[in-house]
């Protein structure tokens, strides 16, 4: 079960109830605009290169980036010296981006509560996992670095 229970596919399940509630979502509660086609490129692109940098950077310290996987060591280089969760973030800025593009106004309380779910089924067993292992280290890293930005 742990093969299926990863961020990925909790993204991909917000991502079809969006896409579910946009194609019943009322014409009159549009935000359709460019600007707003704009910023949803943005955040997807956005999210994209976040979750990207990040595995780049836990490759090069020979860490998991697989959620139930015990650390190898505490990366803090490259984007983890902006956000402890940046492939985190990353999936939350690529779901409301998806949400802005599907222009599905009514799903936007979807995005917090990912982020929300994110945060309870895997960060914090992550952190607790990093606190145990990596102790002072740890707790000196999150004094300078928040959770999400």
């Amino acid at each position: 079960m742990k093969q299926i229970d990863i961020p990925p596919v909790w993204l991909a399940i917000a991502i079809a109830i969006v896409a579910t509630i946009a194609r019943f979502d009322p014409d009159d509660l549009s935000i359709k605009h460019p600007v707003t086609d704009l910023i949803a490129g943005l955040c997807i692109g956005a999210g994209l290169i976040l979750i990207i940098l990040a595995l780049i950077e836990m490759r090069k310290h020979k860490t998991t980036f697989m959620p139930h996987g015990q650390p190898e060591a505490l990366v803090q280089n490259g984007i983890f010296r902006r956000s402890r969760n940046p492939i985190y973030l990353g999936d939350t800025l690529v779901l409301l981006g998806i949400t802005l593009r599907f222009d599905a106004v009514v799903a936007m309380p979807i995005v917090p509560l990912f982020a929300l779910f994110i945060e309870k089924r895997f960060i914090l067993k992550e952190e607790e996992r990093l606190r145990r292992k990596f102790r002072a280290a740890y707790a000196a890293y999150c004094t300078k670095v928040r959770r999400w930005l």
